[in-house]
């Protein structure tokens, strides 16, 4: 009989700990976001990743983060692809973003996101762009530069996934490639 009960705690403490450490993790929020707010998503995006870089730089990233929007393999909106991330709960029982190992590096990075007032008027020059390339994509109304770039990175680094990408164009020191799709 204690042979029975102790194989039964061995076996709850395996599906346990399966159901902990294999389960996809949750995402790091579950609201609706509104036209506005992905909008800002985007300006946010193209703020953080490219401020010191030209204009063409700037909407570069806004259109790879649309072109992700548009492509199966990504979420499939703004936030969702801005935000995109592995998460872990915290210990107060949030699901919070892997530090540093975010699709796009500022939003974990652990420091502040709050746009400095030195560059509000860059930032607003942003959401305009930001709104034009939102709605410019959905309605097919903008030219894609970047040749439907998925990806880029500076040109100071060398991410092993670029080998399995296709380099579209060097915008600033930002190179910009297409994750190629597989046809059966």
């Amino acid at each position: 009989m204690l042979k029975k009960f102790y194989l039964g705690m061995i076996l709850a403490f395996f599906a346990f700990a399966g159901l902990t450490f294999c389960s996809p993790p949750a995402p790091a929020n579950n609201f609706k976001f509104t036209t506005e707010e992905h909008i800002m998503c985007l300006a946010n995006n193209m703020y953080w990743e490219s401020r010191n870089q030209s204009m063409t730089g700037m909407r570069a990233v806004g259109l790879v983060t649309m072109n992700r929007v548009k492509d199966e393999r990504f979420p499939h909106t703004v936030c969702e692809v801005v935000f995109q991330a592995p998460t872990i709960e915290s210990w107060r029982g949030e699901w919070i973003p892997i530090r540093n190992k975010c699709q796009f590096s500022w939003y974990c990075d652990g420091k502040s996101d709050k746009i400095p007032s030195v560059d509000s008027n860059l930032y607003e020059i942003l959401l305009k762009q930001a709104r034009d390339i939102y709605y410019g994509t959905k309605y097919n109304a903008i030219e894609d530069f970047t040749q439907g770039a998925t990806h880029y990175h500076a040109d100071y680094v060398y991410p092993e996934w670029r080998k399995s990408k296709t380099q579209t164009i060097v915008i600033d020191n930002h190179i910009f490639y297409r994750w190629e799709k597989v046809t059966k």
